[in-house]
Formats: C-alpha cells, structure tokens, sequence
C-alpha cells in the first residue's frame, strides 16, 4: 500500500499517483487519498531555506513519488517560472493584526491558478506514458473554469469542458469564460445552481455507457475540480509558505503554532491545509469560513452534514455551494481510515441528503476545525472597514475568512486571500459606498481606489469576444460530453 493512493470509500481500489491524477476518481465514486499520509513528514527547516519552486518540487515529490525529479521540476517551472506577477507566487502582508496570503497573483485573479497551472503539466507528462487522450469534465461555481481552461488551452491530446451556474457567477467570471479562447476548450451555462453541475459530474464519470464510449475512443474522463489529487496536492505548498515567511519576519519561531481562517465552500482549499497538518506543519486551528451557505459551519457544529437547505445566492459565488465534496477525505482521516464507514455516510447523502457522523468522529474534527459563517452585510461591513483603517481592498470571499480571523483570540493567524477585488468589483465598490452597474466602469472606479492597476486580464476582457455562449438543461451534460469525445478524435 506504500505510495499508493487509494479510494475514500473501498481501500481494495488502488492507484498510482499518475493514475489518481489521469482518473481524477476512483471508480466507485470515492476520491483518492494517500493512506500513509500521516507518515510523510517535511522538514521545517529546509522549506524555510527554499524558495516556492524549490519547496513545490520538495513537498510534490513525497507526494506523487512515481514523477522522477526532472519531470516534476520541469512541471513546476513552466507552471511557476512566467504565469505569476509575483516572484514569491503566494506573497504574505500583514493587514492590521491579521496576516493575510495572496494567492490571487496568477493568470486568472484566483488561488486556483497555484494549481492550475502546474495540473496540466503533471496530467501531460502522466499522458505520456500512456496512448489515450483526455477529456477533462469540470463544474465551477466561478473561478476553477477559467483556471482550468486557461492551463488547458491547446495542450496537446486533451480537451476540457467546463459547466457553470447560468446567471450565477460575477459578471468577470462570466467573461472569463466566455471569451476563453483554445481549439480544445468548450464552455456551457446550466439551468441550476453548482452543485448540479458538480453531481452531474461526478454521475457522469460513473456513466457505463459514456465510459464505454470514451474507452473505445481511446479517451480518459477526468476532472481538473479539486477531487482530482492533482488539482489538490499543490495547494499543499502555499501553506509551507506562509509559515516560512512569519518565521523570516521573525513573527513566529521555528516549532510554533499558526492558525488559518480559510474562506470555502468545497472544502478543498482548508483540506490542504489539513494535508499540511499531517505533514508537519504546526497549526493551533483550521477556521472554516463561510458565506450564508452554512452547510459547513452547521456540520462542525453538530456532526450532522445536510444540505436539504434553500440555497443562497450571495456576493461571494465561488462559495455558494451546499454539497462540499473534499469533506469526504478528511472523514477518511478522522475516521481512522473507515472506507466502510465513509461509503456509508456518502450513500446516505445521496439517499437522503444528510448523514450524521457522531460524536467520536465530531470530536476528533472539533479538535482542530471551527466553523463560522458571514453574511452579505457582514462581507460589506469588513470590507469597508479594513480599507478605511488599512487601505487594503479585499475581495468578497477574503473579507469571509479576514472577519472571522478578526474575531479570533489566538495569533498569528494567516487569512487566505483568494481572490482579486477586482474580479468582484461592482460588489466591492458598494461595500465602500460607491455604486455602479457595468462591470467596466467599477473596475476603473476600483483602480483609483486601489492605486493600482487593474491585472491586466481583466482588462482585456472588455473588448473580447463572446465565444462560447450555450445554456443547456442539465440534462444535456451527457450529450455535449459525448459530442466533445467524437470532436476529440
């Protein structure tokens, strides 16, 4: 079992990191996870000596051991070396008493870039050792479409489809995206909310037809959402990183605690910051921060996971989210590696909607997450409050984790921050009193506020074309999926 990762619901379906990363999920519908996570341990004091690129292909390589060294330096560099206006990739600042790391410095504005950059390099060089082509399916409540397809676009042997909430996202994601240029890239509005393009997804992948058909064509269906191992273990780094820059601004010691407030709704994000943990990395408590959404919150609270909710449209998107998919790999872990307990909790949320994991699992979790929720007055509220006491503007899902970190006693505690204001800056403008209906003219007003230059692909989405610009039922997934393999011959 060494090495090898395994499904979240049945330890006998085992996989090569390449393999996990060209499947992206198990074929029981489980997610891959390494078994002896727990055992892998970093070495503190060499990650504080390296710079990003260095720490990546450090901690990557414990991780996906069947990469040799060349191919994942290589995978790391032509992700890292041109792509981020910063050279630190994840730059950390301190904002009031609250350190605050920027992941929003890459291609598309998003933390999603740190890892959608470098999932295509490692998914090209897996394809190589294999005949098959790729088709890479993906639900996105915002951010992880533009990513993805920007990592993807015109990469040899593989196409990418991307499905997102019509009317749903902000109005610079849905630019993103539509304008999304690429031979090998497809992009459609569905008539529902993200998490029926991510069940329909996932329900796709364990299609017995749609399967057979893209085995016939020589084509692998996959993922580039964060159940792919790929998608997931890079986010591992910027964890490392954040604790090397506090202990270089002499903030911490080498050996002491951090705590993470961490803004999410597919529980992806915070779960590697989990995979850190279990590495080595000191954390006092993981603050899961959401929006009105509080799927999360409620379930750290009682131990019962429900998403039979109304579902809540609010200014921070990319969280609107009720069915948070990487939860099931930390109730592996907690549940002390229970694949059967796990498989049943899954059956019963979608049986049922709920499953309750009970208190000796509850506790175990309690010990080490807390969870909170912000409404969209209190995003606001935070927003327009750092700004006037920091001049810091922070995007919708930042202000999220910022306010709760604020409320917490313990420090230093780091806040991630997701996003560019500018990606929501019709929202952020209004939170800082000032109003304006067309994206364009808020991004200018925001600009002067910021002192800053708006990313300079946000910019140019303004006078892009509208390619892609198809709305279909859910129900239709499948036959565009089935037309996209035959295209992909």
């Amino acid at each position: 079992m060494e090495n090898l990762y395994v499904s979240t619901r049945n330890e006998e379906i085992k996989a090569t990191a390449k393999q996990t990363i060209l499947k992206g999920i198990a074929p029981d519908g489980g997610l891959f996870v390494r078994p002896d996570l727990d055992s892998i341990k970093v070495d503190l004091k060499k990650i504080v000596d390296q710079n990003y690129l260095q720490n990546a292909a450090y901690i990557l390589k414990n991780l996906l051991p069947d990469y040799t060294e060349d191919e994942l330096e290589s995978c790391i560099q032509n992700a890292y070396g041109h792509s981020f206006s910063r050279s630190e990739i994840t730059p950390l600042r301190k904002v009031d008493d609250v350190y605050v790391l920027e992941l929003f410095h890459g291609p598309t504005s998003a933390f999603k870039d740190v890892a959608l950059t470098l999932l295509p390099q490692l998914m090209s060089t897996a394809l190589k050792s294999t005949n098959q082509k790729a088709m890479i399916m993906t639900a996105t409540s915002g951010d992880t479409g533009k990513a993805a397809m920007s990592g993807f676009q015109d990469v040899e042997h593989i196409a990418i489809e991307v499905f997102y909430p019509h009317n749903k996202v902000s109005q610079i994601q849905y630019r993103q995206m539509a304008t999304q240029e690429g031979k090998n890239v497809k992009v459609f509005a569905i008539q529902g909310n993200f998490d029926d393009a991510q069940t329909t997804v996932k329900q796709l992948f364990m299609d017995q037809d749609l399967n057979e058909k893209a085995a016939k064509q020589g084509v692998m269906l996959t993922s580039a959402n964060s159940i792919n191992v790929g998608r997931l273990v890079p986010q591992i780094v910027y964890y490392f990183e954040a604790y090397k820059d506090l202990v270089k601004e002499n903030a911490i010691q080498l050996g002491d605690k951090v705590s993470f407030s961490v803004p999410t709704g597919n529980f992806g994000d915070v779960l590697a910051g989990y995979y850190a943990y279990l590495m080595g990395l000191p954390v006092e408590k993981f603050y899961v921060a959401s929006n009105s959404n509080k799927v999360l919150t409620d379930f750290l609270k009682t131990g019962i996971y429900d998403k039979n909710r109304e579902f809540i449209q609010t200014i921070s998107p990319s969280m609107d989210i009720l069915v948070s998919s990487n939860l099931e790999r930390l109730l592996y872990y907690m549940s002390g590696k229970d694949t059967e307990l796990v498989a049943k909790w899954m059956n019963d949320l979608n049986t049922t909607g709920r499953y309750d994991v009970g208190s000796e699992v509850l506790g175990k979790i309690q010990a080490l997450f807390v969870g909170d929720f912000v409404t969209d007055e209190q995003t606001k509220q935070i927003i327009r409050q750092v700004y006037e006491k920091t001049d810091v503007v922070l995007d919708p899902h930042t202000a999220i984790g910022y306010k709760v970190a604020k409320e917490r006693a313990d420090r230093p505690v780091v806040a991630l921050a997701t996003a560019s204001p500018y990606k929501f800056s019709i929202d952020v403008l209004d939170a800082l009193g000032q109003q304006s209906n067309d994206e364009w003219d808020a991004l200018r007003k925001l600009s002067s506020i910021c002192q800053d230059e708006v990313p300079a692909p946000l910019a140019q989405l303004e006078t892009k074309e509208i390619l892609h610009k198809e709305v279909i039922a859910v129900d239709q997934m499948k036959q565009v999926v089935e037309q996209g393999l035959e295209e992909l011959l």
